[in-house]
């Protein structure tokens, strides 16, 4: 026991050593770090103080610590809630619907850009692509009401000419998703394609005159080159999207909300807004949001864990 705590104690002391060697050789940069982590600590770490209102009956003029401790009162509440399984399945649902769908499109965008030789040709694109990014969520959700307007929305009008009957999208409950999906992609995809795009322009431009010179084609390039050099990176965004099932675009959603899609509209998200914010259950909607978090935080242990089994690709 002795010795093992000697080679404990040896180990401790050259990392130690080996810090403070760093420290002494890079002080620049450990300085440049100081306002990122001075960030990351006020609105990140110190915060975590509050979620102990999770486990109490908060009332504003006790305080914190003056209200009373209830234990996991709050989250049985919540588990027997009338709409906790609908607002779980429509949460879980809709995101997985989502990453399903959406997940793979900007890996192909970035694929077929990464293909386009003519340079000004791709800085148009790409331009185009990315400035839907740019649009706010209130713009985002007016348009969808302005095209897909029952009387004089373009989309009803095509389908009226088109010898159909005239739709309301936006009551229609089976319409939520798709449309909510949809406008997603639009919205977003291009810009995803950033990072997949320089994966792809950190590959050494050798490889591909060394498979040019082998006669391989276009395709045979992608599925041989490009596809191996973006699965890291595919698999490492793919456990984070898997971490944020339980999390949706709240005000996407409540913008796109209506009485007649409640049945589909009705998520996490909008309930804790509605509940938290418009009925100040402070404590209640502070259990929805830590339940939630430890939800994802298991999803992406999970995610991980099998990804690192399967192809020895993890985020840690």
């Amino acid at each position: 026991m002795r010795i093992k705590n000697n080679l404990v104690g040896k180990k401790n002391q050259k990392f130690w050593q080996r810090a403070g060697r760093s420290f002494h050789n890079n002080w620049q940069l450990y300085v440049l770090l100081l306002p990122a982590i001075g960030f990351l600590f006020v609105f990140n770490y110190l915060p975590l103080y509050g979620v102990q209102i999770a486990f109490r009956d908060y009332k504003a003029a006790f305080g914190i610590l003056g209200s009373k401790w209830v234990g996991f009162k709050h989250f049985v509440d919540f588990f027997n809630a009338y709409y906790f399984k609908r607002l779980l399945a429509n949460t879980f649902l809709l995101n997985l619907y989502g990453l399903i769908i959406s997940f793979p499109i900007p890996i192909v965008m970035a694929i077929f850009l990464n293909q386009i030789e003519h340079k000004k040709y791709k800085k148009f694109i790409q331009t185009t692509i990315y400035v839907p990014h740019f649009i706010s969520t209130v713009v985002m959700a007016g348009i969808l009401y302005l095209f897909l307007s029952p009387s004089n929305g373009i989309v009803n009008t095509l389908i009226v000419a088109l010898g159909g009957d005239s739709l309301h999208f936006m009551i229609e409950p089976n319409w939520f998703r798709p449309l909510f999906i949809i406008s997603d992609i639009w919205q977003h995809a291009g810009w995803n394609t950033i990072l997949y795009i320089a994966a792809l322009t950190g590959i050494d431009p050798g490889i591909y005159e060394a498979a040019t010179i082998d006669g391989a084609t276009k395709m045979q390039k992608i599925r041989h080159i490009d596809i191996p050099h973006l699965v890291p990176i595919v698999v490492m965004m793919l456990i984070l999207s898997c971490g944020s099932l339980l999390v949706s675009n709240t005000d996407k959603a409540l913008l796109m909300q209506t009485s007649g899609n409640m049945s589909k509209s009705d998520i996490i998200g909008v309930y804790v807004y509605q509940i938290g914010i418009g009925k100040a259950q402070f404590s209640y909607t502070t259990a929805i949001g830590l339940f939630i978090n430890v939800i994802n935080f298991v999803m992406i242990i999970s995610v991980n864990w099998i990804s690192k089994r399967l192809n020895q690709t993890g985020l840690f």
